[in-house]
């Protein structure tokens, strides 16, 4: 069924000119029973050339990405193009108007939905959409992201190992441009595996580039500008947007995930006392924090240890916590041991 979606747009990918229009999901409610949900879309295409797809809002709750694209559509005139530009700032919708990582319509978490269903709930049909119909038109995606609610991140962008060497090539070659302060290189076994939009355009063969911007649910003004001036720097390279307004951006440091050890976790339900700072460089054994139980104060707190050691790059941003919540994710460079 990979052919078949329930998805559509009067938008014409292959017009030249500027459209902006929606995607229609159908959605059949008690209220509106031949009823979709309109997801925004912009198209900017003239003539050959290749084709960018910027993605944000995957989670509804994440800012810096859905502004930084927002202000790209508007500024950008189809007399400004080489190729093609496909932009769509707020992809789960439905998540975006309430502030949610996950969609209220099915609890459905886009970025974990992938390679999605197109006969399933609603996330799932948005992620089978964006696999069968929009990432086969692509020459490179970026996926724009932050913590959320949840978390707080280093800003950073994020691509997948594995591959060819002129897929590996490409992908350092796009992590560059970009000009993040870190790039994160992850097989992707500490995050959601094959079910995100990266895991499925590596299988495509379409380059693909996750960014974290920011979090906390606030909007990162650090985050934005690295947005946007990263987007412009690889238009321009790619030569989309050859005239881009754009500084050559700062070199980025390659780092990677070491393994699951990289991530700490909390063992108990109570509230989490933090004892480092994104950005710290930390060494195993040392206290990451503690964890107070609200039930019984006179009990001494949990202490949490780093089992690696490594440079903060991601925290959780609440306080109140519960057995299985990440409490941090640590990063070590490419080429340490």
């Amino acid at each position: 069924m990979a052919g078949y979606t329930q998805v559509w747009t009067p938008l014409d990918f292959e017009a030249d000119g500027k459209q902006c229009d929606w995607l229609r999901l159908p959605f059949s409610t008690d209220l509106s029973g031949y009823g979709v949900v309109p997801i925004p879309v912009m198209c900017i295409r003239k003539g050959d050339g290749p084709t960018a797809l910027l993605i944000a809002g995957s989670h509804g709750d994440e800012y810096e990405g859905q502004v930084a694209l927002a202000r790209l559509s508007r500024e950008i005139e189809g007399a400004d193009v080489r190729g093609r530009i496909i932009i769509l700032p707020s992809l789960n919708l439905p998540a975006v108007e309430v502030g949610r990582r996950v969609s209220p319509l099915d609890d459905g978490n886009l970025n974990r939905s992938f390679p999605g269903n197109p006969i399933g709930a609603p996330t799932e049909m948005i992620a089978h959409y964006v696999g069968t119909v929009l990432l086969p038109m692509a020459d490179f995606v970026i996926d724009l992201h932050a913590g959320g609610r949840s978390t707080n991140y280093v800003p950073c962008a994020l691509i997948r190992s594995g591959g060819s060497a002129e897929e590996k090539n490409k992908l350092i070659e796009l992590a560059t441009a970009f000009g993040a302060p870190v790039t994160s290189i992850s097989d992707g076994s500490g995050g959601g595996g094959a079910t995100t939009l990266s895991a499925v355009a590596q299988k495509l063969g379409v380059p693909a580039l996750t960014a974290e911007l920011g979090g906390c649910a606030t909007l990162s003004r650090t985050g934005t500008v690295l947005a946007e001036q990263g987007l412009r720097r690889v238009l321009k390279l790619y030569g989309v947007f050859p005239e881009a307004n754009t500084d050559p951006g700062p070199p980025t440091r390659f780092m990677r995930v070491r393994g699951r050890g990289a991530f700490v976790y909390a063992m108990r339900k109570g509230m989490f006392e933090p004892a480092a700072d994104l950005g710290d460089v930390v060494q195993p054994g040392q206290i990451a924090g503690v964890i107070h139980a609200v039930d019984r104060p006179w009990d001494a707190p949990e202490p949490v240890v780093f089992s690696e050691g490594g440079m903060v790059a991601c925290r959780r941003a609440l306080a109140l916590t519960a057995p299985g919540d990440c409490l941090y994710k640590l990063l070590v460079d490419l080429d340490a041991d």
